[in-house]
């Protein structure tokens, strides 16, 4: 958990990723269309990747990618993503998080 709290130190939206899932590229676009800058971390492009898909998986991210975290905190997968567009939440959500100012 120590590596995944590093990573998300001091940025208000981060996404787990693998560079070939089409479902990690849908919730970028997503949070991207807010007028929001993610970081991303490409799981496949790192090193370190497979640990840190292994602590993702601890934190009970299943599938691990997309994993995203909004405030420092574990909003979800796709489908939580989803959900919460669905019933217009993630916009004030990704404001309270500071990722967007309106």
């Amino acid at each position: 958990m120590e590596k995944i709290s590093n990573l998300l130190e001091d940025k208000p939206v981060v996404i787990f990723s693998k560079s070939s899932c089409c479902m990690s590229h849908t919730i970028k676009s997503l949070i991207s269309g807010y007028g929001a800058n993610p970081t991303v971390y490409e799981l496949d492009e790192m090193s370190n990747g497979p640990e840190i898909e292994r602590a993702l998986v601890e934190l009970g991210c299943k599938p691990t990618v997309p994993a995203v975290f909004i405030g420092q905190q574990l909003t979800g997968g796709a489908s939580q993503l989803m959900s919460l567009q669905v019933r217009n939440q993630l916009g004030s959500l990704l404001r309270r998080a500071g990722a967007i100012w309106i």
